[in-house]
């Protein structure tokens, strides 16, 4: 796993290089991109100045409630899902195409339904980020063997006591998947929606600068949100990783 990190930070960091020099010799029209050295000084001087910082909170807030309901809701469906065989072989079809739904298209509902404040934007990111949840608990519930249900069943263990010490630790690889996916999706959908009808957020600052061919506020605003969605998946992988080798120790 070393081995792995150090190839893809080489390749981050090779990237990266190149990148800059095809924005220092021209090749990229500084029109077009500014170099990533000049993106990284340009969002440190946004962050130290403090322009964008009541934006950038609301999109993390919006962002964050997105990912906990995700996180939260989407074990829970899985689980009853997974309890009641017909509702699922008859949802099963939407999930496979859930993600050929334009979710945007129903923004306007949503503005009536929620109004104009925030929830509309929380709810593309929380309808973007569940299924993926779902999905990948329902997949992680479908493997768990029937050794260890014949355990549980043993053990005299209701189908709550199952779900929460059998099925779901059995399952945490994939939902930690699905957890992942969560995060990115979130971001995805509260910032897409911010570019939309939202009068803040990060969003919001990255359309007017793009209107406006501010590279100098576009480019570091969204080197900003895949910085967090880096470092956010970054700890739910190493959050994996120390179950996994606390499970393996055990077993």
């Amino acid at each position: 796993m070393r081995y792995a990190g150090r190839i893809r930070t080489a390749v981050i960091i090779v990237a990266f290089g190149l990148l800059e020099l095809l924005c220092r010799t021209g090749v990229i029209s500084g029109f077009t991109m500014i170099p990533p050295s000049t993106i990284a000084g340009s969002l440190i001087e946004i962050l130290l100045s403090g322009r964008f910082s009541a934006d950038i909170m609301v999109t993390l807030r919006n962002v964050s409630v997105a990912i906990l309901a995700a996180m939260l809701i989407g074990p829970l469906l899985a689980i009853i899902l997974h309890q009641v065989p017909g509702l699922r072989r008859i949802l099963d079809p939407l999930f496979a195409t859930y993600y050929a739904i334009p979710v945007y298209a129903f923004y306007p509902l949503l503005m009536v339904i929620f109004g104009l404040g925030d929830l509309p934007q929380i709810a593309v990111g929380f309808l973007l980020a569940i299924v993926a949840v779902l999905i990948n608990t329902l997949n992680g519930l479908d493997r768990v063997p029937p050794v260890l249900l014949k355990v549980a069943r043993m053990h005299r263990l209701g189908p709550v006591a199952t779900a929460v010490k059998v099925r779901l630790p059995f399952a945490a690889p994939y939902i930690f998947t699905g957890f992942k996916l969560c995060v990115a999706y979130s971001f995805v959908g509260v910032i897409g929606a911010e570019f939309i009808t939202s009068s803040r957020g990060i969003g919001y600052e990255i359309s007017y600068a793009y209107n406006n061919f501010d590279n100098r506020v576009m480019y570091p605003l969204i080197f900003l949100i895949l910085t967090i969605a880096t470092v956010i998946n970054m700890s739910l992988y190493a959050w994996e990783r120390k179950l996994l080798a606390r499970r393996s120790s055990v077993s």
